[in-house]
């Protein structure tokens, strides 16, 4: 059975730096794009940021690009999003999917397979 299990959430003052990790199992996704999603209060998910299946291309959606970076270690079937200069608006569930298909990045959640459950990221102005 495929399982994302995202961790590294919490609150934090404007400012600082959150690392959320999300580790997959149930089978190796070193062939798969990865992706990381938001969902803020009263709003609909939304793209964050894609990496290719070798971690050599990466996408951001332009409210967090120069702030946030997305990372894997398929050695640790592991995707990471490093965000930093955290903002009140960045406040949201936070989640990571997998788009089995293919190791394409992609912006479109129809894109993607598998989801985890969500990590709570609350900053404080």
């Amino acid at each position: 059975q495929v399982q994302l299990v995202e961790s590294g959430g919490g609150s934090v003052q404007a400012g600082g730096s959150l690392r959320l990790s999300c580790a997959a199992s149930g089978r190796t996704f070193s062939s798969s794009a990865m992706g990381w999603f938001r969902q803020g209060p009263g709003k609909e998910r939304e793209f964050i940021a894609t990496i290719n299946w070798s971690g050599g291309r990466t996408y951001y959606a332009d409210s967090v690009k120069g702030r946030f970076t997305i990372s894997r270690d398929n050695a640790k079937n592991t995707v990471y999003l490093q965000m930093n200069s955290l903002k009140p608006e960045d406040t949201a569930v936070y989640y990571c999917a997998v788009r089995i298909a293919s190791g394409n990045p992609s912006l479109s959640q129809r894109e993607y397979g598998y989801w985890g459950q969500g990590t709570q990221v609350t900053v404080s102005s």
